[in-house]
């Protein structure tokens, strides 16, 4: 070793192998690389293993990618504790009082501040019908597309008679065979919630099972399409510790470039539904979010920014007698509650720490 070399060690199960020749090393900047590994294989009995050195760098081209590869099977909220700091013991009692007056609906939130890593969790990996929040992950993977050079920006993609779906949005209206430029069709899968959109995008990411195995590549354990949108039977599922898990990833540019996270963020900061989280936020709070609602069931996830610097994550999850708008003023209370905590003077964060 000298200063200017450096040692990887890659420890795999005793029985397999990875072949070093096809381990790719790109160098991002001068203090930054990353690694994509292949396929580990299983070794034989009588194989023995030869050390090899490692000589194939590549530099990356254009846009900085993330440090990971989205193309390796790894696990990346291996490093994300959702729970690092203490439990919001001080609003349980008002969370459990309108949970008590809202008999009639079935809940399952978390909220997670990013300064403190403080958290509140009711029933928060209880498993929900997604809505069309499963369009968040989505939206995920596409950046991550982006930034591996598997999708351009610059893309048409056509609208085929199999991919039309009822419910939201506006593109089921225009004739078959229709082209959209990829751009728009991502902004309207997010922004109005086009089930249409979003099912040419499933299709461009190669699928329902492409899109699952990198849910579960993400650490998402209850993120699952089980069909094509619009799912009004509510078999697509998540969870609220699974929908901040992917925002606390994506806040701490785990999954993708912080030029497709600011993108991905713009998108979701114009969402048009605004009845659930960002009702119940102060004047001047920001909030980058998408809801889901099918009839039983509404669900909101986001990133709030808050005048006071502060920055937090929520999800919230509703089961509820069929379109009763009651829902809407109890989410609204329980996200009035956690900001009113988050705004308090000893929550704040310094002027010179923002």
């Amino acid at each position: 070793m000298t200063p200017e070399t450096t040692r990887l060690v890659i420890q795999l199960t005793p029985g397999y192998k990875l072949d070093p020749q096809k381990i790719r090393v790109i160098r991002e900047s001068a203090t930054r690389w990353s690694f994509q590994l292949p396929n580990p294989e299983q070794i034989a009995g009588n194989e023995s293993f030869i050390p090899t050195a490692i000589t194939r760098i590549e530099q990356a081209a254009g846009q900085v990618t993330p440090s990971v590869s989205p193309g390796n099977k790894i696990n990346y909220s291996t490093d994300l504790v959702m729970s690092t700091g203490s439990e919001m013991t001080a609003i349980k009692p008002q969370i459990e009082s309108a949970i008590e007056q809202y008999r009639s609906l079935s809940a399952g939130m978390f909220f997670l501040d990013l300064d403190t890593g403080n958290y509140l969790d009711i029933k928060g990996d209880r498993v929900f019908p997604a809505a069309s929040t499963i369009k968040l992950p989505i939206l995920i993977a596409f950046y991550q597309d982006v930034d591996a050079g598997k999708v351009s920006l610059d893309e048409t993609l056509v609208m085929k008679s199999d991919l039309v779906a009822s419910g939201s949005g506006t593109m089921q209206d225009r004739p078959n065979g229709t082209r959209f430029s990829i751009r728009e069709t991502v902004d309207k899968m997010i922004t109005i919630s086009d089930n249409t959109a979003t099912n040419m995008i499933i299709e461009r990411l190669g699928g329902i099972a492409k899109l699952n195995e990198r849910f579960r590549s993400w650490g998402l354990t209850d993120t699952r399409i089980r069909n094509w949108l619009g799912d009004f039977q509510g078999t697509n599922t998540t969870s609220s510790v699974d929908m901040v898990k992917l925002l606390a990833m994506l806040s701490r540019d785990k999954l993708v470039s912080e030029s497709s996270r600011e993108q991905a963020l713009e998108l979701l900061r114009n969402t048009t539904t605004r009845t659930l989280l960002p009702s119940g936020l102060g004047p001047g709070a920001v909030i980058a979010d998408k809801t889901g609602d099918i009839g039983f069931v509404v669900g909101d996830a986001g990133i709030i920014d808050m005048p006071n610097g502060k920055r937090y994550l929520a999800a919230i999850f509703v089961k509820r007698p069929y379109n009763d708008p009651i829902v809407r003023d109890f989410v609204r209370r329980i996200s009035r509650i956690v900001y009113n905590y988050l705004d308090q003077p000893a929550a704040r964060v310094p002027d010179n720490l923002r």
